[in-house]
């Protein structure tokens, strides 16, 4: 199958390829010698981070004190 790179650098994937990729909106786009690989990815929304943090019990604060102690450190 071919598929046309536009002026805008779009490109349309094959119905019958997309068709394998139901309710995948992304994808990671990585460079190999002489191609393109598309790697269909899930967006994980803030629900499932803030589930994670409480699981690592990782804080508000921590998170407070992580960003001060970056800003602080990048000067």
């Amino acid at each position: 199958m071919i598929a046309r790179l536009t002026e805008k650098n779009q490109l349309t994937i094959p119905e019958s390829i997309a068709s394998e990729f139901e309710g995948i909106e992304y994808f990671d786009v990585t460079k190999e010698p002489g191609r393109i690989v598309l790697t269909p990815v899930q967006v994980v929304g803030a629900k499932h981070v803030r589930r994670k943090m409480d699981e690592l019990g990782i804080t508000e604060e921590d998170i407070a004190d992580a960003v001060k102690w970056a800003r602080e450190y990048n000067k």
